[in-house]
């Protein structure tokens, strides 16, 4: 990566900082947070009392950012709980999705519609994949965590317990970029009352089969099975954590993934999604315990 390309990114983490918005280091072109998980913690520094969330570690300080941005091209996360923000999440479609269906932003819209509302003018950001990131100042007295299409289908948010990619990172897919720099709006009330009603058990993803570029692909279902367990609603989050840690355990006994990285990346998705250090800790290693096990040997072209 260039001067000019890291120089931006840490430009992104301190123009982020600058709103009161604490950030995160993500792994260089990715979107899972580069920081130790409990097991992994060397108990110094920040966590010299203890073990920090990527929360408590989030940060505002620009000497930090300064120092940890000079270490490496971190992409950048925002902890949207720390920074008063919830933030709507409009995907897009994926392969498997059938012919015809609406995508987030248009669901998002139709969803406007039923509440007798136009669609809320607030800052926005446009994802890799062409999806949207709405911003919302959340309401105090409320504490928001992340939803995965309760809302309506292809509809997420990001709250306490959850980040989001900042304008100015980068990924294999392309950059985050700002669409709408308008002033960040409170969150409607129709929004916030939508948000508040009682939440449905979201279906995992389906796994899909292996690819002859192992490395590239392991790399990308771990980043994918992270994201997926850090947005999961309550009530489902340590059996999607189980399930996810079993998907790419098998990449682990084919030595794709160094089973460390995996540890670490899935701390941290687990912690996003509101489980504790603990269950993280326990779900993974019985997870990974049990893929490496059975995991059936690798096909061969």
């Amino acid at each position: 990566m260039t001067h000019d390309a890291r120089s931006a990114l840490l430009r992104a983490a301190l123009n982020a900082a600058a709103r009161g918005w604490p950030v995160i280091p993500l792994h260089p072109r990715g979107k899972v947070p580069a920081l130790h998980g409990e097991r992994r913690c060397p108990r110094t520094g920040d966590c010299a009392e203890g073990h920090r969330t990527f929360e408590q570690r989030a940060t505002t300080d620009p000497a930090r950012i300064e120092r940890c941005w000079a270490t490496g091209p971190f992409n950048v996360g925002i902890a949207t709980g720390p920074a008063g923000l919830l933030v709507v999440d409009l995907d897009t479609l994926k392969p498997k999705d059938k012919a015809g269906t609406p995508d987030g932003a248009a669901n998002f819209r139709a969803l406007c519609e039923r509440a007798g509302q136009a669609l809320p003018a607030t800052r926005r950001i446009r994802t890799p994949s062409g999806g949207e990131h709405l911003y919302f100042t959340a309401p105090s007295g409320v504490r928001f965590t992340n939803t995965t299409g309760t809302l309506i289908p292809k509809v997420d948010t990001r709250a306490w317990g959850g980040q989001v990619v900042a304008p100015g990172s980068q990924t294999s897919h392309g950059p985050y970029t700002l669409l709408d720099d308008s002033p960040v709006t409170d969150l409607p009330a129709w929004l916030q009352k939508a948000l508040t009603a009682p939440r449905r058990r979201v279906t995992a993803p389906v796994l899909p089969v292996l690819t002859r570029d192992t490395s590239r692909y392991a790399t990308a279902v771990l980043q994918r099975e992270v994201a997926a367990v850090a947005t999961t609603a309550e009530g489902g989050r340590q059996a999607e954590l189980l399930r996810a840690v079993r998907a790419v355990g098998r990449f682990v006994a084919w030595g794709d993934l160094d089973r460390t990285t995996v540890e670490a990346a899935f701390t941290c998705g687990g912690e996003s999604a509101g489980l504790s250090p603990a269950e993280c800790r326990a779900t993974i290693r019985k997870a990974l315990d049990y893929s490496i096990r059975t995991a059936w040997p690798r096909e061969t072209a």
